[in-house]
């Protein structure tokens, strides 16, 4: 938390995650176009950031891309605002408004779980670790263009545009996320006025990055193509954070997450 702390306190590095915040996803080249900054500062400055946690990268093709990760200001905010006067905490209040006030069309998350690649693999794609920290089930044979079926409480949701779009074992993953349909709804409690906001909204993407680093694997997790003010978004936004840290303490211990 300290790092985070030290990343915060330079106003550079917090005009950085607006730009981010504004647009997700830049590359080096995008960043400095847009900031009065020699090129050297901002990749020193997102370095920082990224030891801290608060931005994470993904690589298209030779580009690499830059994301905003909010998880850790959020985790600050809920440990200290809440038990500390308000108006000392002004500051960091004003910033987290913004990064969750600001559209953003995707939703990006970074972790470093004890374990290897394959192993890894075998928990985002085999059905008897998927039921177990995220009670879904993928039935697919994870090849590319290969179609997707959900099956969650008891509700099984297939569509023709519900398919795996990039699988490159142990290293990168990526499927279009899954179509809401009534017995979805039904199943996750979910009432019709937020079925159908969730039915009007573009269909989304998930990509899973994996990197070994050591003893240990760097899991990026992008989610992107939402629209502006997405609920959808919102919901997994939400879900996300709570979801990979069942994920690591089932790698890490064996049993998941209650």
């Amino acid at each position: 938390m300290d790092e985070v702390f030290k990343a915060l306190a330079d106003p550079s590095r917090r005009q950085l995650l607006d730009v981010l915040n504004e647009r997700n996803g830049q590359t080096l080249r995008e960043l400095c176009a847009g900031l009065d900054m020699a090129r050297q500062s901002v990749s020193k400055h997102l370095g920082v950031l990224e030891a801290a946690g608060l931005v994470t990268t993904t690589w298209r093709g030779r580009e690499k891309l830059h994301h905003l990760d909010a998880a850790p200001i959020n985790a600050i905010a809920e440990r200290w605002m809440t038990r500390y006067d308000r108006r000392r905490a002004g500051a960091l209040a004003d910033l987290k408004r913004a990064l969750e006030s600001a559209p953003m069309n995707e939703f990006a998350y970074t972790t470093h779980i004890s374990t290897t690649p394959e192993k890894l693999w075998q928990a985002l794609t085999d059905p008897a670790f998927t039921r177990q920290y995220w009670g879904v089930s993928f039935e697919t044979d994870w090849k590319t263009g290969s179609p997707m079926t959900w099956a969650e409480r008891g509700a099984k949701t297939a569509d023709p545009e519900q398919v795996v779009l990039e699988s490159d074992p142990y290293r990168r993953l990526s499927y279009t996320w899954h179509t809401f349909t009534t017995d979805w709804a039904n199943a996750n409690g979910i009432d019709a006025e937020t079925l159908a906001q969730l039915q009007a909204e573009s269909r989304t993407k998930v990509t899973f990055t994996l990197e070994p680093q050591g003893g240990t694997v760097k899991l990026t997790v992008v989610h992107d193509g939402f629209d502006d003010g997405s609920r959808t978004r919102e919901m997994c936004s939400q879900g996300w954070p709570a979801l990979l840290s069942s994920l690591k303490t089932l790698l890490e211990t064996g049993v998941p997450l209650p």
